[in-house]
């Protein structure tokens, strides 16, 4: 499994990726994204939240913990309200790699 720094480039490069399936890729078929103050479950839903966020950039700025629980703060800038803003990504991963729980915050 990649240690938590991989991990958080891999996942930020494919957030951009024109290659939709590579960021679906990384994600638990019973995962749960908190964003926003909404709840997503599920592949499909995660699925359903990506078609709704806009293009943007992300320029990472830092990443701490381990290759199943790690956290990352990441610029992110496009054409959004308050654009650009410090998000942090909390992650959890089981022991495929794949994200379990995604959450994140100002």
């Amino acid at each position: 499994m990649q240690d938590a720094q991989e991990f958080a480039e891999e996942y930020f490069a494919a957030a951009i990726d024109s290659d939709r399936e590579h960021y679906f890729a990384l994600f638990d078929d019973d995962v749960v994204v908190h964003d926003d103050g909404r709840s997503h479950q599920g592949l499909a839903a995660v699925r359903h939240w990506r078609a709704e966020v806009p293009p943007v950039r992300y320029d990472l700025h830092g990443v701490t913990g381990t290759a199943t629980a790690c956290a990352a703060v990441a610029e992110v800038s496009g054409d959004f309200p308050g654009s650009p803003i410090d998000l942090r990504f909390i992650f959890e991963r089981n022991t495929q790699g794949k994200i379990t729980l995604l959450d994140i915050t100002p």
